[in-house]
């Protein structure tokens, strides 16, 4: 029967067949654009909905410890529901957003049923399990903006329908017929796409797909190992391609990777918005691309989309919500123009600059790699310094990050006058220092000039920000009246919090912060902070924020005595 330990064998088991077949599932990967990572993505998938299931076993065990509950397990819907959580926030790629959502819908259905039961139908059912295939199939087709034909989504329907044409009987019998149904509408994908028929190979998302019904299969049945996959069928030789190879039963055969056009960027991020607002969101993005795949609910989303212009998919995604885990990817059949401003520098041709206020954060960015302009409060730098910082680099490609908001106009008229010097350069709007440090987290001068500009924008838009400061006379603010020496937690420019101490004021900022959710914490503190600040405030999100990460630095003489960053 399907119940919680059984779940979580299924999710043991599919991690283990798609770590072992995760290469092979690479390399037949030619569709929907042909980048050789469909088995890592729903590996690395699946492996978050697993270390979700274990953390409910984890919290399970603690909360029962010396009760005398021996032998009892979570509850399947509680179990199940974090699989499906946890697979919609790891999801990667489209493969892996797919996935999701399938795990979503057959989650949902299995969920109701059993809130429904009590006539001992219950979840351990056979058919219960084929409508619950049924359910996630159909979600997963939902969620494709414009499905196609030969894919996972052609794999996930015959399982369903294998499995409902089963005559049901226990929960065993029916996966295993999911598991033969979805092995032959997986050997006929290589004649439902062209992409497909050319290179002699099944479809990459299906190849998973079974994977995982099999093991789903192993688990009802109490395997110890997933099953193997065999398929049959040559993979097919193409000219004037790229070539990997995928062991299949026959043998090794050569895979071809087509070339082509086609969007140039893969991004995906979390949203949480409003389910009116990711309806407006759905066809902005399709008007920027392909690939679109939107999966979730209940507040939270996983967005996938190949674009052209990464930026406005993610301001796209500002608009609809707030959208965060911002991944962005160069897709290698991409075909986008490059910018303005001539060709792209290599390792050693490109340089950062970046404006901060005191030395410890001065150190922190030439220890980055970038030239600095240090600035003190009240004496903001002119337009022609920051040109000629930039200039100054010797580099042909030049990323400003100003790292303050009053700075955005200087900044912007810098950048000009070093283009106009032939300097290839580009603007990062940071309002923070902490943001030009999460841009200079991600720098790569390895990559295109354009891609590293959109990563570095990308990390610095996904870092909120905020800072400590004293009062100095009595005033209104937003978050009521300050008197002279009273500390002031501002929050992305506005007073969110009037304290009587800085400990105490920087432990509220940081609560409320992170009430919106964060992987990363930075502190930057300032040179008169008492000694352990930091270590209290690192304390103080641990023992709240157990998934959070923090880190701090030493910031020398800068205008607050403490910035913080969140990610």
């Amino acid at each position: 029967m399907l119940d919680a330990s059984s779940v979580r064998a299924w999710c043991a088991l599919a991690l283990e067949a798609l770590g072992r077949g995760r290469e092979e599932i690479d390399a037949v990967n030619v569709f929907p654009v042909a980048d050789g990572d469909t088995g890592t993505n729903l590996y690395l998938t699946v492996e978050s909905a697993a270390q979700a299931v274990d953390a409910v076993y984890g919290a399970f065990a603690a909360e029962t410890a010396g009760s005398g509950g021996g032998g009892v397990e979570p509850a399947v819907a509680d179990v199940l529901r974090a699989m499906a959580h946890g697979a919609l926030i790891g999801a990667r790629g489209n493969s892996g957003t797919i996935l999701a959502e399938l795990l979503r819908g057959l989650t949902g259905a299995v969920v109701a049923a059993d809130a429904g039961s009590g006539t001992g139908s219950g979840p351990g059912s056979g058919a219960l399990l084929a409508g619950a295939l049924r359910r996630g199939a159909d979600a997963a087709r939902a969620a494709v903006e414009h499905p196609v034909e030969g894919t996972m989504l052609t794999v996930a329907d015959a399982a369903a329908a294998a499995a409902e044409g089963s005559g049901a009987g226990d929960a065993a019998r029916v996966a295993r017929a999911a598991f033969d149904g979805a092995r032959e509408a997986l050997a006929a994908t290589t004649g439902q796409l062209d992409v497909l028929r050319r290179a002699g190979v099944v479809d990459a998302g299906g190849l998973g797909l079974v994977a995982v019904l099999g093991t789903l299969a192993d688990a009802l049945s109490g395997a110890a190992r997933p099953t193997e996959l065999e398929l049959e069928g040559p993979a097919g030789r193409g000219a004037g391609s790229r070539r990997t190879t995928a062991r299949h039963e026959g043998g090794e055969a050569a895979c071809p990777v087509p070339a082509g056009g086609g969007p140039a960027y893969e991004v995906i991020y979390l949203l949480e918005a409003a389910d009116d607002a990711v309806a407006r969101l759905r066809p902005r993005l399709d008007a920027l691309g392909d690939s679109l795949v939107v999966v979730g609910g209940d507040g939270l989303w996983r967005v996938h989309v190949h674009v052209d212009d990464a930026g406005a998919a993610v301001e796209a995604g500002v608009e609809a919500g707030r959208p965060y885990r911002i991944r962005i990817t160069h897709l290698p059949a991409g075909t986008a123009a490059p910018p303005r401003g001539g060709a792209g520098g290599g390792p050693g041709g490109r340089a950062v600059v970046a404006v901060v206020p005191g030395e410890g954060l001065a150190a922190l960015c030439a220890e980055a790699g970038a030239g600095v302009v240090t600035v003190r409060e009240g004496e903001p730098p002119a337009s022609g310094e920051l040109a000629e910082a930039m200039r100054r680099t010797g580099a042909r490609e030049v990323v400003l990050l100003p790292n303050d908001a009053e700075l955005r106009h200087t900044a912007a008229v810098a950048v000009e006058e070093a283009r106009a010097s032939g300097v290839r350069a580009a603007l990062i709007p940071t309002r923070a220092a902490v943001q030009g440090l999460a841009a200079l987290a991600v720098h790569d001068p390895g990559r295109r000039f354009d891609e590293d500009v959109v990563a570095m924008t990308a990390a610095a838009g996904a870092t909120r920000h905020a800072e400590l400061a004293v009062a100095e006379q009595e005033a209104w603010t937003t978050a009521g009246i300050c008197r002279p020496g009273d500390v002031l937690g501002v929050m992305e420019g506005d007073v969110a919090v009037v304290g009587a101490d800085l400990a105490g004021t920087a432990e509220a900022v940081l609560d409320r912060m992170l009430a919106g959710g964060g992987e990363l914490v930075t502190l930057v503190l300032g040179p008169d902070l008492p000694r352990g600040f930091g270590a209290r405030l690192e304390a103080h999100v641990r023992s709240g924020h157990l998934a959070v990460d923090t880190v701090v630095y030493e910031g020398g003489s800068q205008s607050a005595p403490l910035l913080i960053g969140v990610e």
